[in-house]
C-alpha cells in the first residue's frame, strides 16, 4: 500500500470527523436534541487529547473537557456555520486547557508543617472581639454581685494559685471558708448570668 494511500484514508476520516460534527450541529440547531449527544460522542476524543497536550491532570483535563461542552449549549447558537463547530470547540477547548494550566500553576503544594509556620499566631479579629465582648459582659455581671464576692472573683480570676492565707488576711476571713464562699460566689454570678440571657 502506498504511502499517499494511507495519507488519504486518514485525510478522508479526519474530513469525516468535521463533516460528521458539522452535521451533528446543524441537526442540533434544528431542533434534535439527539444530535447533540452524538456530538458529544463523536467529539470528545479529539477535545481530550487536545486538553491533554497542555499537560494537565486527568482531572482537570476532565474538568476542561466538561467546560467546553458547557459552553456549546450556553453559546452555540453564536456558531453560526454548522462547518465551524469542530474549530469552535477545538479553540474552546485549548482557551480553557490553557485557563487551567495557568490556574494550575500559580497553585503550589506546601505540606501542613510549612503551612503551620506561616500561619498567623495571635487570635482572629473577630475572636479578640467576641472575647472582649463575652469579658465586658461578664465583668459587668460581676460589679452586680456584693464587694466580698467582687474581691474574691477578681483575685482568684487573676491568679493561678493565689496565697489562701494572704487571701483570708485581706478579706478579713477565715482560711477555710474562702473555698465555699468562692462556690456561693460563683453561683450567684451564674445565676445573674443565666438572668441576663448570657448562659
Amino acid at each position: 500500500m502506498a504511502a499517499s494511500d494511507v495519507a488519504g484514508r486518514s485525510d478522508a476520516a479526519e474530513t469525516s470527523v468535521w463533516v460528521r460534527a458539522a452535521s451533528c450541529f446543524a441537526r442540533w440547531q434544528g431542533g434534535e436534541s439527539a444530535a447533540l449527544d452524538e456530538l458529544v460522542k463523536l467529539m470528545t476524543p479529539v477535545l481530550w487529547h487536545t486538553v491533554r497536550a497542555y499537560g494537565l491532570s486527568q482531572a482537570a483535563a476532565e474538568d476542561a473537557v466538561q467546560n467546553t461542552w458547557l459552553a456549546l449549549v450556553r453559546s452555540g447558537h453564536q456558531v453560526s456555520e454548522a462547518a465551524a463547530i469542530g474549530g469552535w470547540l477545538l479553540t474552546t477547548a485549548r482557551r480553557t486547557a490553557w485557563r487551567a494550566k495557568s490556574s494550575d500553576a500559580k497553585t503550589l503544594a506546601v505540606d501542613d508543617v510549612q503551612l503551620a509556620a506561616g500561619l498567623p499566631t495571635s487570635k482572629a479579629a473577630e475572636t479578640s472581639a467576641l472575647e472582649e465582648l463575652g469579658s465586658s459582659i461578664l465583668w459587668e455581671h460581676v460589679q452586680t454581685l456584693d464587694e466580698r464576692c467582687q474581691r474574691l472573683l477578681r483575685i482568684v480570676a487573676f491568679d493561678d494559685r493565689p496565697d489562701y492565707a494572704g487571701l483570708a488576711k485581706d478579706l478579713n476571713m477565715p482560711v477555710g471558708s474562702i473555698g465555699p464562699t468562692r462556690r456561693r460566689c460563683l453561683d450567684k454570678l451564674r445565676s445573674s448570668l443565666e438572668k441576663g440571657g448570657q448562659l
